[in-house]
């Protein structure tokens, strides 16, 4: 097969996995910037252009969109898919991912568990917002924000107050959620391919640090899941529509609670933790899965 992966930079762990990974198979694989990336959008060719030249014959792509780059690297994403070409995650699914509210409406109405969380753009009533996630501590986060930025823990009323005063001052969309404490500053991470959790890994905040992500010095180790956070994580990944996902749960006193859904889940820290082959394992789905046409996110009338 001939595979691409749409990624900024080569040289990043997940993207060398990947291509390690496809070879090893057997595969044609090729890095592609998605932002030096070109469209023809027509009904008679749609095509795709890098470098001056056409993009075709690609079997798959396997898109590794960074979070700020999400409305152009989509776009790329849906012209190979108009083109027929099979996705690793389709482009409706990278997208209602990336948008931190719709993807909790979406997995509110599924009736996946949730931390208690409330939106405002720009409203008067803080106190009516606090009120809504049981009162401090509460965490407070930047609808825009990814990796840990833009996410405040409020310890007390008087903090949080002043921290949404300070966003709604700079004209942004924030999300209010009930602070986990039995979590203890911990959260899971279960990485689904197909339906199916093949790892997980627990990542435990550094010291005073509320926050797991393994890059602001948390530490990580593998952990058996429950059936419930089995459950959830590939329930969650569903909902978003996304064939491979990284689902982070935390572990609260009313079952486990979903936080967020990564269609672009980090190779390193999951692999190095679990010795698991998590690279090769989207590999083998793609082959079992990869067909001409075999976009399935249509709108339905």
């Amino acid at each position: 097969m001939k595979i691409a992966i749409l990624s900024q930079d080569p040289s990043l762990y997940s993207t060398k996995r990947l291509k390690e990974a496809g070879e090893k198979q057997g595969h044609e694989m090729r890095v592609i910037n998605y932002l030096r990336c070109y469209m023809n959008i027509t009904s008679l060719r749609p095509s795709v252009f890098y470098n001056g030249k056409p993009l075709e014959d690609f079997d798959a792509i396997i898109p590794r969109i960074g979070a700020s780059k999400t409305f152009y690297g989509t776009a790329v994403v849906r012209q190979f898919e108009v083109m027929g070409v099979f996705s690793m995650n389709e482009s409706q699914a990278i997208s209602r991912s990336r948008d931190k509210l719709r993807c909790l409406q979406i997995l509110a109405r599924e009736g996946i568990g949730l931390p208690v969380t409330g939106f405002a753009h720009a409203t008067q009533d803080i106190d009516g917002l606090i009120e809504i996630v049981g009162g401090a501590p509460l965490v407070i986060k930047l609808l825009e924000g990814t990796q840990g930025i833009g996410v405040v823990l409020a310890e007390t009323y008087q903090a949080a107050k002043s921290v949404i005063e300070a966003f709604r001052n700079l004209d942004a969309n924030i999300l209010v959620q009930e602070y986990i404490k039995e979590a203890q500053g911990s959260d899971i991470r279960c990485f689904v391919v197909s339906g199916k959790v093949i790892a997980a890994m627990k990542r435990q905040g550094a010291k005073g640090e509320f926050r797991s992500n393994l890059h602001r010095g948390g530490q990580a180790e593998q952990i058996r899941l429950t059936p419930e956070e089995r459950s959830t994580a590939v329930r969650a990944a569903k909902a978003m529509g996304l064939r491979v996902a990284g689902v982070d749960l935390l572990r609260s006193n009313h079952g486990p609670v979903v936080v967020e859904v990564n269609s672009s889940p980090g190779l390193e820290g999951i692999e190095t933790v679990t010795g698991i082959d998590v690279a090769g394992k989207i590999i083998e789905f793609i082959e079992k899965n990869a067909a001409v046409g075999a976009t399935r996110d249509r709108i339905q009338y």
